[in-house]
Parts: structure tokens; sequence; C-alpha cells
């Protein structure tokens, strides 16, 4: 096999969603209103054709295209399969609710399809400047998605206030970013690696590079005290981009850090320890604390993000393999969660009316008690509660942190999740015990019933067997 050859065989699944969005984008222009359908399904088949390539790959090896720009290795794998599935759905969730809203559009599609590419290149980064390529990718798609519904105010503050803050945070990770470049030689992570590993004393300025970038990297994941445009956004934006901000990109944040941190920075995984560790407790503090005062449901649900990053960032920070593999598992798991918390939210809006504030939840179950049922699996999943897979996830990196003699950051986590649970189970006293305001009939298409039993279902059915979701993060870092 020749080399570009291979280049083109590792890099087929992107190869193949480029194309896919140009062809949806030409398509869209020559169909009516009616016929908008034909984009959606287009769009779905294509994401099915790229899981398949993607299945194809399946490398036990570690194999580099391009330059080394580009890596294809087990994490890759399984981090593609997760964010493919999350897109598509969310395409599901979009369809009903964007029809009610009069913007069922093709542009949609192209934006949510080009942020996927995004994050698939950011997850087979193994180049600072593809890392950067591919978060830019996928950040101009979010700021045009969270800006869709134009006649909406809300959603034109939230992308005005995204987009100077990401724009900020992008630059401080490609600052970061020059100056790694000019004490190593290289923008090459695994050149990187090596040239740190050959410095014996410290580089103020290799220090300063690194704080730079955790900066740029805790922007993209909303860890404090860089969430600041977390709940302003959840909030502005349409529930159906909301649920493509809170699930899929994170998936594609956790792989940026992986890349950067432990692949590029592993030498110096005592002055990141260190950051991720007040970030954590930060972000577990204000994110547990702070969502007991929201009203809005997705403003609760932000701060709940953020306190959920901060139990991602006790598995980075154990800074080994247990660790990174407790992290992506729940990583995973909480895309899987938040996905589903914003299904139920889209499910009860119609036109008119956004089901966002936590009282449109009362009397869920007089209403729709299999909703109800599908509800209240994700949050207790959210909270931690046995049988559900968060349960498993929260277990996982607190065995991390303990393991490496951090027994009192792990007490922290359980002290602020116990906490978190005021406001979990305040969401299923509205549902089970309190009578509906709103009596209309819950209508939905029956592929959406589908996918949302599905995603609160595999919920439950990760927490019953976790093993084979976590053999696979071990895996991914064996």
């Amino acid at each position: 096999m020749t080399l570009e050859m291979l280049n083109l065989s590792i890099a087929i699944p992107e190869m193949f969603l480029l194309a896919l969005v140009c062809t949806v984008l030409v398509v869209d222009v020559y169909l009516k209103n009616e016929q908008r359908n034909l984009t959606y399904v287009l769009s779905q088949v294509g994401l099915i054709i790229t899981l398949l390539l993607i299945a194809q790959q399946s490398p036990e090896s570690r194999d580099q295209a391009f330059n080394g720009l580009f890596v294809s290795d087990r994490l890759s794998s399984i981090l593609k399969y997760v964010v493919v599935i999350l897109v598509a759905l969310v395409f599901v969730y979009s369809r009903s609710y964007l029809k009610d809203r009069d913007i069922f559009k093709g542009e949609f599609y192209v934006l949510g399809l080009f942020g996927l590419l995004g994050m698939m290149v950011m997850i087979s980064a193994n180049h600072f400047l593809s890392i950067y390529l591919g978060l830019e990718l996928l950040s101009l798609s979010l700021y045009a998605m969270v800006a869709f519904d134009r006649d909406n105010p809300n959603a034109a503050e939230a992308a005005m206030k995204y987009f100077v803050l990401g724009a900020i945070a992008s630059g401080m990770l490609l600052y970061g970013m020059s100056m790694v470049y000019g004490m190593t030689g290289s923008l090459n992570i695994v050149e990187v690696a090596m040239s740190i590993d050959q410095m014996k004393d410290s580089n103020i300025v290799l220090i300063f590079g690194l704080v730079f970038m955790v900066i740029g990297l805790a922007f993209k994941m909303g860890a404090v005290p860089f969430h600041m445009w977390l709940p302003d956004v959840y909030h502005g934006s349409p529930s159906t981009v909301t649920s493509y901000i809170a699930s899929a990109p994170k998936v594609a944040g956790f792989a940026m850090i992986i890349r950067v941190l432990a692949e590029g920075m592993g030498g110096m995984q005592a002055d990141w320890q260190g950051m991720l560790v007040i970030m954590a407790v930060l972000s577990m503090v204000l994110g547990n604390v702070v969502a007991i005062a929201q009203t809005n449901l997705k403003r609760m649900l932000a701060y709940s993000t953020i306190s959920h990053v901060g139990f991602i960032m006790l598995g980075l920070l154990a800074g080994n393999q247990e660790g990174y593999a407790a992290a992506m598992f729940y990583t995973i798991v909480y895309a899987l969660m938040a996905l589903g918390s914003f299904g139920v939210i889209i499910l009860l809006a119609r036109k008119g009316f956004e089901a966002d504030e936590l009282n449109d939840l009362k009397g869920l179950n007089q209403r729709s008690p299999w909703f109800a049922f599908i509800m209240l699996v994700i949050i207790f999943s959210m909270a931690g509660v046995p049988p559900t897979v968060g349960f498993w996830a929260k277990l996982a990196v607190l065995k991390a942190v303990i393991n490496i003699d951090m027994l009192w950051l792990a007490l922290v986590a359980v002290f602020f999740s116990i906490i978190g649970v005021y406001y979990y189970l305040r969401v299923i006293k509205l549902m089970y015990f309190d009578d509906a305001e709103d009596k209309a009939e819950i209508c939905c298409s029956k592929d959406m019933q589908i996918a949302l039993s599905a995603n609160g279902l595999s919920v439950l059915f990760l927490g019953i067997y976790p093993a084979a979701l976590m053999s696979l993060c071990i895996a991914a870092f064996a």
C-alpha cells in the first residue's frame, strides 16, 4: 500500500462526511419547503454510512496519516462512533421542533454535519494545528446554530456572547500552542512529548504556554471559572441546538484534552494536575450550589453540566490509564444523559411553547407515564443513583482519585454530589407528585418516540451491564 493510499484509507470517514455535507448543501437549494424531509433523510443515511466506514477501520494499532497530522487508534474509533450516534439522535429530536417553528431548513443539517466533521478531526488530531482546525470548524458551526432562529432575540444574544468569549478562548489556546512550539520546535504532539521528556529543568515559558492551553480547553468544556458562557447559551439557544451543544461536543472536548495534556504534555503532569484539581473543585461547588436556585430547566441543566465537567476533570487529573478510562466512561455517559434530558424538553415543546421551565414538568406522569419514567431514569442517573449508569460513572472517577492518594478530593466530590441530589429530586417531585398545569396532549413522531425511549433505556441498561462500555474505555488506553 502506498503512503497516499494509507492516508486516504485512514481518513475515509471524514472525507465521506465532507462529501455528504456538500451534497446536502447543494440538494437542499433545489428543494421546496414541503420536500425538506429529503434533507433530513439524506443526512441520516449519510450518518449511517459514516458509522459503517468507521466500523471498517477498527484499528488495533496506531496509524498516522498526512505527515503526522492525523492519527487512527482505538480511542479515535470509539469516540467517533459515539459522536456520530449522538448527532443522529439530535437530528431525530429536531425535526418536529424545527417544523413547528417554521425553521425546518437544510442549513441546520449542514451546520450540524460540519460541526460533526470538526469533532471527528479533533478526535483524530495528532498535531496542534489539526486540533485547532477541528476546534474552529466545530466552534463556527455552533455559533451559527445558536443564532439559527433569527427572530429570537435571546438566541441572537446568546450567539454573540458565545462568539466573543469563544474567540478569546481560541486565541488563548493558540497563544499557548505558539509558546510550546517556541520551546520544543514542533507542533506534532508526539514530538512535543519527546522534547518535554528530554528537558531536565522546568521551563517557565513552557509552563505559561501550558496555562494558556488549559484555559482554552477549560472554556470549551465549560469548567469554572471559564463557564460564564454556558448557562446563557443553553438558555438562549433553541432547545434542539442546546441538545447538540450539551452532548457530542463534550466528547470531542474530552478527546482534545487527552491529545493535548495526556499525550502531548504528559511530562508536565505535575503542573497541569494542580490546575485541574482547582477547576474540578470549583466546578462541582458552583455547579451544584447554583443549580438549586434555578427555576428554568435549561439553566438548571447548564449548571448541572458544569458539575459533571468537574467530575470528568477528577478522572483526567489522576493522570493514569485508570483515570483516563474513567473520565472517558463518564463523558460518554454524561453525553447520553444530557441528550435524553433535552430530548424530553423538546418532546414537551410545541409551537409557541418552549417547555423549558421546571414547572412545565408538573404532572408529566399523568400526561405520559412512559416518558415520565424515561425522564426519571435520566435524572436518577445524573444524580448517581444505582442501578443507573451514572452511579458507575461517579464510582469509577472517585476510585481513580482515591488510588492516587487524594481521598480529600473524593470526599469533596461526594459531599457536593449529595447537595446536587436535591435539585434532581425536585424534578421528580414535580413530575410525579404535582398536578399538571398543562393538559395539552403530548404529540411526537414515531421515530422520536423510539429514539427517546432507546436513549433513556440505554442509561438503565448500561447501569445494569456497565462492564461492556467500561472495558471499551480501558482498551482505548491500553
